[in-house]
């Protein structure tokens, strides 16, 4: 017997890639639960799918920076007594990538790359070990939204989230709608999806001076010229990142999706300046802003 659930969940990250740097995804979930009828007739309640494995899925990856442990780019160290960890991605030609952070802010992947097939993996291991005895097999599969017109990958941290947004190194696979006088427009759209392929959202209030990060060894020849320099305490610990210039960009506000719509529509603005701008920007799947100027 089989039961499944379409749409359980939608995981919200950011994972380090040789190629493209740090990139945020969004990836829709649906699961599929093979096992023997138990003394209540199902193979899972409906209700515990929803909730207990839900949770499973989102405190095993959701909201984390994912890191191949099998690439040569990845190199881990870890403070004892601080409970932090060390990740350094060791991408040449200044591209590398430098953390500080809480260990929870980071989902380890025992794989060269992070792929949906490696995430599944990784997910059917975690969630097998909570399931009961009647059900023998997970089967998962991770998706992503269909957007017909524009969309970028962004990464970010909001210090003042009492959640697990304040992690400095989560993303999201956004859409974007832009309309001028109440028509869309496209190339707008297009144009900052371009500027915003995974890209990081820094805000300027946590920027600091690279020697003032607490760096690991691999760190220490990183410079002001090729790389930005964040750090900031939340609640749930000290959080540094250092990303290469080329692959960040600082708005002056929080990068909260309130204040991206925000800031969205004051640039359009000001390239447009009489006409109506609107802005509906995501967060992901499903919700966002929405900034008129």
């Amino acid at each position: 017997m089989q039961l499944f659930v379409n749409d359980l969940t939608v995981i919200d990250f950011s994972y380090l890639c040789p190629e493209r740097g740090m990139v945020g995804e969004s990836w829709i979930v649906d699961i599929i639960l093979d096992g023997r009828l138990n003394e209540q007739s199902m193979v899972l309640d409906f209700g515990r799918v929803k909730k207990q494995i839900k949770r499973i899925i989102d405190a095993a990856v959701d909201h984390k920076l994912a890191v191949p442990t099998e690439h040569s780019y990845t190199r881990v160290n870890h403070n004892e007594q601080q409970g932090t960890l060390w990740v350094d991605f060791m991408r040449p030609h200044g591209g590398s990538i430098h953390l500080y952070c809480p260990a929870d802010a980071f989902a380890f992947i025992d794989a060269e790359a992070v792929t949906m097939a490696s995430i599944i993996d990784y997910l059917r291991a975690v969630i097998k070990r909570e399931l009961p005895e009647n059900v023998d097999a997970i089967q998962l599969q991770l998706r992503t939204e269909e957007i017909p017109g524009a969309y970028y990958h962004y990464t970010h941290g909001l210090k003042k989230h009492d959640g697990n947004c304040q992690r400095i190194a989560h993303g999201h696979r956004s859409r974007l709608y832009v309309t001028r006088d109440g028509v869309r427009d496209t190339a707008i759209e297009q144009q900052w999806a371009s500027t915003w392929r995974d890209i990081y959202l820094g805000s300027a209030d946590d920027v600091v001076p690279i020697a003032q990060l607490k760096r690991s060894a691999q760190a220490q020849a990183i410079t002001e010229q090729s790389h930005v320099g964040y750090s900031y305490r939340a609640d749930q610990g000290l959080f540094e990142l250092a990303i290469p210039r080329a692959e960040n960009y600082l708005i002056p506000t929080d990068s909260t999706v309130e204040c991206i719509a925000t800031y969205l529509a004051q640039q359009i603005k000001q390239q447009h300046p009489h006409a109506h701008i609107q802005v509906t920007g995501f967060e992901g799947v499903g919700k966002g802003a929405i900034s008129l100027a």
